[in-house]
């Protein structure tokens, strides 16, 4: 016996409420199948300036105090070890 014999075997000794079920649910995992088969375009990647601005813009609203030069230096020579030139 087949597989589709076995199923369709199966489907007609089920009450007519649970073979909508079956019917509903080989629809879904049909829509599925196809959606999975067919190609998809992959959307664009955002623009970096956008990226860039927005983040800028939630620093500017947060009103965290930005660093001074002395502290961007002193940052820089604790992520690099103490390392001096």
């Amino acid at each position: 016996m087949t597989t589709e014999q076995l199923l369709l075997e199966t489907w007609r000794r089920l009450p007519e409420t649970m073979r909508q079920e079956v019917l509903h649910f080989a629809q879904f995992l049909a829509e599925r199948s196809s959606l999975l088969t067919s190609p998809q375009k992959p959307s664009p990647p955002p623009n970096l300036g956008d990226r860039l601005q927005a983040i800028r813009d939630r620093i500017v609203e947060s009103d965290i105090p930005l660093l001074s030069r002395d502290e961007i230096e002193q940052e820089v020579l604790d992520r690099r070890g103490g390392y001096q030139e």
